[in-house]
């Protein structure tokens, strides 16, 4: 299986399956010298984990991080860094009777179609799980760009249709709900309207917000690697994710140029924009605002509700799926979407170094 590696000078491979011993990831690039603990990737697995939520799946992990390579007396070394995390709650057995047919919504015929073989436990490489090796990533790519000033806000702006009140929006909320919304009012009405589709065996869709704070102007390519499209290709690559916007997004199909346009004002000499309908990118660079993205999340496709699907052999049944599932996936995967946009972040920013010649001198003149 290729297409496990993502980056060109910060990069990563994630390894493992939901059901296997352990998943893991290896990062090639990072700078030798920064300081480094299990304890730092684990404040961010712990953002993620599972079984620690009314709204997440009752599966018990402590994802707990062990760090193999790459770091000694607390620094990095600027070797690889591998990392590792053992499954300890794994419950294959919940996933014997789908060796034999196809869960909607899940990947299991493209896997037979592609490999001719699957790992039917969990769903393998295609499991949510799989984002532990991200977000170890992401830990260590995010704890670089704070030194650089680079900050996140990440949250769920929406739940099936509530979304968040803009007016409302309190960032130190984000952490203090389960569902990670940064309004009380909108999580509480979200809160209700998930325990019923709980309640109905049903599952939602969400979406997720990352605003990306201190961010300098010129990253990004302006051809093919265009800081949106990287962006997006990061955020695309997580499971579930089935669209991703830029700024306002979907929206600039409905406005005006005059209303687009982000008027460009000098304070103190300082160039910066009236408005940030542009999401802190133009022309594929960015041009020093917040860089703001959105990631829109499917359902969960495993539900206990009845579905109809077909068997390998094509015999159409009815199906009720077992197993711990989660009947959304927004919450546990903000620090998803904000581990993605660090390592892509990170990676442009070291990619960026070679690109003007005074810069390079300044480097390396004496």
């Amino acid at each position: 299986m290729s297409g496990s590696s993502y980056g060109t000078i910060f990069k990563i491979t994630t390894w493992g399956e939901s059901h296997g011993a352990a998943l893991g990831m290896v990062i090639d690039g990072c700078p030798a010298g920064l300081n480094l603990t299990e304890e730092d990737v684990q404040a961010y697995l712990n953002r993620r984990r599972p079984g620690y939520s009314q709204f997440s799946t009752p599966r018990k992990e402590s994802d707990t991080v062990e760090i193999l390579s790459g770091i000694f007396n607390g620094k990095t070394t600027g070797t690889p860094i591998s990392m590792l995390v053992r499954n300890t709650s794994e419950r294959s057995g919940d996933y014997s009777d789908i060796a034999e047919y196809y869960r909607p919504g899940h990947a299991d015929y493209t896997f037979d179609q592609k490999y001719g073989f699957r790992d039917y436990r969990g769903g393998g490489r295609s499991s949510g799980r799989e984002t532990i090796g991200r977000v170890a990533a992401g830990a260590v790519a995010a704890k670089i760009l704070k030194e650089l000033g680079i900050t996140f806000t990440t949250y769920v702006s929406s739940i099936g249709d509530i979304s968040i009140k803009r007016e409302l929006f309190d960032a130190s909320y984000i952490q203090k709900n389960e569902l990670n919304m940064p309004d009380p009012e909108s999580y509480q009405a979200a809160a209700e309207y998930l325990s019923d589709v709980m309640a109905e065996n049903d599952s939602i869709g969400s979406s997720v917000e990352c605003a990306v704070h201190g961010v300098p102007a010129g990253l990004g390519e302006p051809v093919f690697d265009k800081l949106d499209a990287c962006l997006a290709k990061a955020i695309m690559s997580i499971g579930a994710v089935k669209a991703v916007e830029i700024g306002d997004g979907t929206e600039v199909s409905k406005h005006k140029g005059s209303y687009n346009n982000d008027a460009f004002q000098s304070t103190n000499g300082i160039i910066t924009k009236a408005t940030n309908h542009s999401g802190g990118i133009l022309g594929g660079i960015s041009d020093g605002s917040d860089i703001l993205l959105r990631a829109h999340f499917k359902a969960t496709p495993s539900i206990a509700s009845r579905q109809q699907t077909v068997k390998q052999s094509g015999e159409q049944i009815d199906i009720h799926i077992r197993g711990r599932h989660d009947p959304i996936i927004g919450p546990r995967a903000v620090v998803v979407v904000e581990s993605m946009a660090a390592i892509t972040l990170l990676d442009m920013l070291l990619q960026n170094m070679s690109a003007r010649l005074d810069k390079i001198k300044t480097f390396y003149q004496r």
